[in-house]
């Protein structure tokens, strides 16, 4: 098991095992994401957008701007 020591500031430093099983190096950012009460996963938060593509599998049907556009107003608006 590795872990870190919390300083006086609040900080940690990553190991260098779990930095480079995420592939995060200096200036990379990181997110903590609770999966449940008192339990964080760290992930790394440096992928590339063109990475989510296909992500989430093909449309079931496709949506124009104009569409987006209108649905956008019409929540904005009801959001008031």
């Amino acid at each position: 098991m590795t872990t870190a020591t919390v300083t006086s500031k609040g900080q940690i430093t990553i190991p260098a095992e779990v930095r480079q099983a995420l592939q995060v190096e200096a200036g990379d950012r990181v997110e903590f994401i609770e999966v449940e009460p008192g339990r964080f996963e760290l992930v790394a938060a440096t992928r590339s957008v063109t990475e989510l593509k296909g992500m989430f599998g093909k449309a079931h049907r496709s949506v124009s701007i104009e569409d987006m556009n209108r649905t956008i107003a019409a929540r904005g608006a009801s959001a008031r």
